[in-house]
């Protein structure tokens, strides 16, 4: 486990339906919410509860030694990432299935009844819920597509719909399978390990389907900034889309069946500088080409080695024809969608 101290449930369950694991950072001003809609759930059975604190510098450890003894706190005591501490966590973890629900995320009433049902019921290995905005209420998504470019396409009609991907704030998979496919990669360090997994998980035959029945509020962008729509249009941060435009590229590498990934990475390039240096010139400030998209070809030079050896063992274990892979694709580039109804997106340091 490294350097993380372990602080034990005051009653621990031994055999759980379900462990939700909380990676923190930061966030003693959302935990409250986020573990009280876990602790309101009514299950059949037992659930644990599992929080990984990232080396916070904010109250969070007391609160959670305080007032929830119920939870099993990992306290690391280095940063390590969303990443790595949502592996810590599963790996501690005793559920037959694992709910991964960011700090920033709060369970509607029924939503792991929902969830046990669906994966009871179906042949689905990775699920969501309905994702609803925290602060305005409105539907986000039920679930996410693919443009070609390995942009998530929000679905707003996804019941019975094959989805590319669900978000990370609420993913449901049972344990066995995410042993399989290795859990969140490391070397993502945050943003697009969803992507990553749902992809790797979809090419082995997995389905990723959203469960009817509840829902899940979240408040985007609280970690990384960003991500929203306001009255000004699209604004993101340089840390969010750095990490944003290198891992959707890696994924798209490692995961995209067969040697349609050549043409689909050097058109996915091109369009990246292009867009760089457009966005560049129009907001004065020649670094967001460089940090941003000039940082991706030379992640990819950089990693080219781990990256083949990872792609080679995805397509080593694929189950599934390109067709059935690229099913849960739309074909409009979503960058461009966006850019049509906002315009150029704000990016802040």
């Amino acid at each position: 486990m490294g350097l993380v101290q372990n602080y034990p449930a005051m009653s621990r369950p031994s055999t759980p339906i379900c462990s939700v694991c909380i990676a923190n950072y930061n966030g003693v001003a959302l935990l409250a919410d986020c573990l009280e809609s876990v602790l309101s759930q009514k299950v059949a059975g037992d659930i644990e509860i599992i929080v990984h604190d990232d080396a916070s510098t904010d109250d969070s450890i007391s609160l959670l030694r305080e007032r929830y003894p119920q939870v099993e706190l990992l306290a690391s005591q280095e940063n390590v990432g969303f990443c790595v501490s949502n592996n810590r966590m599963v790996a501690h973890a005793k559920g037959e299935f694992v709910l991964l629900l960011n700090n920033d995320a709060m369970l509607m009433p029924g939503a792991i009844v929902a969830l046990l049902e669906a994966a009871r019921t179906g042949a689905e290995d990775i699920l969501t819920l309905a994702q609803y905005d925290w602060q305005t209420g409105k539907l986000v998504d039920r679930g996410c597509r693919l443009d070609p470019f390995y942009n998530p396409v929000p679905q707003s009609e996804g019941s019975g719909r094959e989805l590319a991907m669900t978000i990370g704030a609420c993913l449901w998979v049972r344990r066995d399978v995410w042993h399989t496919l290795g859990g969140f990669p490391d070397w993502m360090e945050s943003i697009g390990e969803d992507l990553y997994l749902c992809c790797a998980a979809r090419l082995r035959g997995s389905r990723v389907r959203i469960a009817s029945g509840s829902s899940y509020r979240h408040w985007q962008g609280k970690t990384f900034g960003g991500n929203r729509a306001g009255k000004g249009g699209l604004s993101s941060t340089l840390l969010r889309r750095r990490l944003s435009e290198r891992n959707k590229t890696f994924a798209m590498v490692t995961c995209t069946p067969g040697m349609v990934v050549v043409p689909l990475l050097l058109a996915h390039l091109m369009l990246l500088m292009v867009e760089g240096l457009l966005l560049s010139v129009l907001r004065h400030d020649a670094r967001l080409f460089r940090d941003i998209y000039l940082a991706v070809p030379r992640a990819l030079t950089a990693q080219r080695n781990m990256l083949c050896r990872v792609r080679r063992n995805n397509v080593a274990a694929r189950r599934i024809s390109s067709g059935e892979y690229f099913r849960a694709f739309t074909w409009l580039p979503r960058k461009l969608d966006l850019l049509i109804r906002y315009g150029w997106p704000r990016i802040r340091r």
